[in-house]
């Protein structure tokens, strides 16, 4: 007699439409796992659609604020992953809304479906910061940790890859300016971690793999200087700026003003978040809560960032190497 086989697991990620979650999206479908994105707007999520097979990845209408919409996201998933994250407020989209309370309604839900849970955070979560940013990511990971007991937390340094907003963005600046700032004279320590490698240990997380209720803190091979990661950026797109250090009270008063305006350049909150390094702990390293720890090999800045910020060079792929 022939037997049924299984259904695929369903996984919902909110927030899959983003940065790191399309490729989360994509190492879950390579995984045979169902996928079904939750965003505020499904239809800016169509770029989703060939990362999978015919009706392995849908995107579904959601918002933190909107507890209804979370429960619907999550009815009948087999495990949740929450990346929604913002870096400014704007309007109703509060620091306290998005990762604080939305996290907990992630949460929550997450709970009354029995599904599995992956909080992702970030290295500098604090409940005591002075950064908004921090303080609610932190109150994100307590939501997480105290609703569902064996979730996972996901800390990662500055993330890169093809379409990260911070290496692509001083790229683009060096494209027009001969300067670029360096916030307290650049000397805050990253870590830099590839998005590829962090959407394998979230997609490890939905394996079942990693240890339910324990904070994975993820970086690179590299601990780097603001000031180190600017000039190995200038190296890959052949250029040559010059460095005007930005004394932190400067930096201040630019944050409150720059962040008023459209785009925001530079916010105070993110001022504030420069003040600390950001790289792995010393208790993640020891206790294997890395991505060396789960034998996951790193990729560096030099091997990844010249695949995508060649674009930024004085003429592109065809650029000579030499400083211009």
């Amino acid at each position: 007699m022939a037997t049924i086989s299984q259904k695929p697991k369903l996984v919902t990620i909110f927030g899959g439409s983003g940065f790191v979650g399309r490729h989360l999206v994509q190492a879950l479908t390579r995984r045979g796992y169902r996928v079904r994105v939750a965003c505020r707007n499904p239809n800016l999520a169509m770029h989703l659609q060939p990362l999978g097979n015919v009706g392995q990845v849908h995107a579904v209408q959601a918002n933190l604020r909107n507890r209804a919409s979370v429960d619907r996201a999550v009815e009948g998933a087999d495990h949740v992953v929450n990346l929604v994250g913002i870096l400014h407020e704007s309007g109703r989209q509060t620091f306290d809304a998005v990762q604080d309370f939305g996290a907990r309604a992630v949460a929550e839900a997450a709970r009354a479906a029995g599904a599995g849970l992956t909080q992702g955070s970030a290295i500098g979560a604090d409940a005591d910061s002075v950064s908004d940013y921090a303080r609610t990511k932190a109150l994100g990971e307590q939501a997480a940790l105290e609703t569902v007991k064996d979730a996972v937390i996901i800390r990662p340094s500055i993330i890169f890859g093809p379409e990260d907003q911070f290496f692509n963005r001083f790229a683009n600046m060096a494209r027009f300016s001969p300067f670029l700032p360096l916030i307290g004279g650049g000397e805050t320590r990253f870590q830099p971690v590839y998005v590829g490698d962090v959407a394998e240990v979230y997609a490890r997380s939905v394996d079942g793999t990693l240890k339910g209720g324990k904070v994975y803190e993820l970086g690179g091979p590299e601990v780097l200087t603001f000031r180190e990661c600017m000039e190995q950026m200038l190296e890959v797109i052949h250029r040559k700026r010059w460095f005007v250090s930005i004394p932190w009270s400067v930096a201040r008063l630019q944050g409150r003003i720059l962040g008023k305006l459209p785009g925001h350049l530079l916010t105070l909150d993110q001022v504030e978040q420069l003040r600390h390094d950001n790289v792995v702990s010393e208790a993640a390293a020891k206790d294997k809560r890395t991505l060396a720890g789960l034998g996951i090999a790193q990729h560096s800045l030099a091997a990844m960032l010249p695949a995508y910020l060649w674009r930024f060079r004085p003429a592109g792929q065809f650029t000579r190497k030499q400083l211009l």
